[in-house]
């Protein structure tokens, strides 16, 4: 896992559902794309709300994720929306509602990208 921006927690801090945890991207069934790029950006094993959202977001199961800033949750969305999506269909398959974290509010290039409150 590249060592900037992903905070590790303890998995016994994690309250679940569903029980498959995949603990490595090549076992997500993944486009070969997605995991080249994960792998691309120096990723090599998901963080703990990786393993557990990835999957049933890709089955079309609704999640509620939440967890510590740093820890992946923009990744686990971005993943399993890319993988939804079919691209032979031209139209809108996915929308990301996300609020942005106060630091991309302050940052010059980004903020006039976003609806900051």
């Amino acid at each position: 896992m590249a060592s900037e921006g992903i905070t590790e927690i303890d998995s016994g801090l994690i309250e679940t559902n569903y029980d498959n945890v995949v603990y490595k991207f090549d076992d997500l069934n993944l486009k070969p794309n997605i995991v080249r790029g994960i792998f691309g950006y120096g990723y090599e094993t998901p963080s703990a709300i990786q393993q557990r959202a990835i999957l049933p977001i890709t089955e079309g199961r609704d999640v509620l994720a939440q967890a510590q800033s740093g820890t992946g949750k923009t990744a686990t969305f971005t993943i399993s929306a890319l993988q939804r999506i079919n691209e032979n269909e031209k139209a809108t398959q996915a929308l990301i509602l996300a609020q942005p974290e106060n630091w991309l509010c302050k940052s010059r290039m980004l903020s006039s990208l976003l609806v900051c409150t």
